[in-house]
């Protein structure tokens, strides 16, 4: 009985939350101006629901190909917030893993509106364990987790430059119809500032993406160092309209038709298992739909699966 007289309500021991609700309460601790909130959470036998913050600002790449103008600026300041909220994660031991335009967000239709990151359904506590799952989206995953080799922080770091990437040209850094192919270059990090498109793209944001999609997971910078360099913190960015370029480019490679197709994890867990991904070579080079991957154990995505 509390001080009132009332009985108190029964607590579930922690250890005894179901995979999906301790999921969410980790997720609760995650407060940020640009991270869509999680405001409530309900469970019953079958399912958890989660009370979202709401976002009506669209999606990013709608955003950038309805716009007018934009700029080196803007894709900086976008990359910006990115990198804050993502810094202020890993601050909190949280890993995103899954980190792609998809989940990018605008708060509201403002034409100021901040950006939010979204969709933590394969996030991981970094301090609960060591993460050598393979799991995320496959044009978008860092080389270590193809490799099947242990992981961190650096894997979002990753993915923010394969964004950075595409946000100045339109077209992804890794892509080919086949995925040994495509897995290959990424393991590799192979890709190209290909003529004309990146042609009037500064040094400085060349320099950027280069250092956050570095193979070696100890030279690839932080999120605390990627803001301080100047394409992010100084007055490196370009101010010329590349509107038309990568507007282009955003509606011939990622129609909403072709890169929210969803992928079957069991069809990508047989794949990996029959490709070489270290001597895989470089096919032909056209876009690919993004898909979602699983491979070995499949990753928490708020449906109680264990998780490495």
């Amino acid at each position: 009985m509390d001080n009132f007289g009332q009985p108190r309500p029964k607590l579930t021991p922690f250890a005894l939350l179901s995979p999906n609700l301790l999921k969410a309460i980790f997720y609760f601790r995650l407060t940020h101006p640009n991270i869509v909130q999680l405001l409530e959470t309900f469970e019953d036998k079958s399912k958890v629901y989660l009370i979202m913050e709401l976002v009506t600002g669209g999606e990013l790449f709608d955003r950038i190909v309805e716009k007018g103008s934009y700029t080196e600026k803007d894709a900086a300041d976008l990359i910006r917030q990115v990198l804050e909220a993502v810094d202020y994660m890993h601050e909190q031991g949280v890993v995103h893993r899954d980190l792609k335009p998809e989940n990018l967000l605008y708060y509201s239709p403002d034409e100021d509106s901040k950006i939010m990151i979204s969709d933590f359904g394969l996030s991981k506590m970094e301090d609960s364990g060591i993460m050598a799952t393979a799991c995320g989206t496959p044009g978008y995953v860092a080389p270590e987790v193809l490799a099947q080799k242990p992981y961190g922080k650096a894997v979002d770091v990753w993915s923010i430059g394969v964004i950075s990437y595409i946000l100045l040209c339109g077209y992804p850094p890794f892509y080919d119809e086949n995925d040994a192919n495509l897995f290959a270059q990424i393991l590799k990090g192979e890709f190209e500032f290909d003529s004309p498109y990146w042609d009037e793209i500064s040094d400085s944001a060349k320099d950027f993406i280069r250092q956050l999609m570095c193979v070696n997971v100890e030279k690839r910078f932080t999120c605390r160092q990627a803001l301080a360099h100047p394409w992010i913190s100084g007055n490196a960015a370009s101010n010329k309209n590349i509107h038309g370029t990568v507007s282009e480019q955003l509606k011939k490679n990622f129609a909403k038709s072709r890169w929210k197709q969803a992928y079957h994890a069991t069809t990508v867990i047989r794949q990996m298992q029959r490709m070489a991904l270290s001597s895989g070579g470089s096919g032909g080079r056209s876009p690919v739909p993004q898909r979602s991957m699983s491979t070995g154990e499949p990753c928490g995505s708020l449906n109680g699966a264990q998780d490495k």
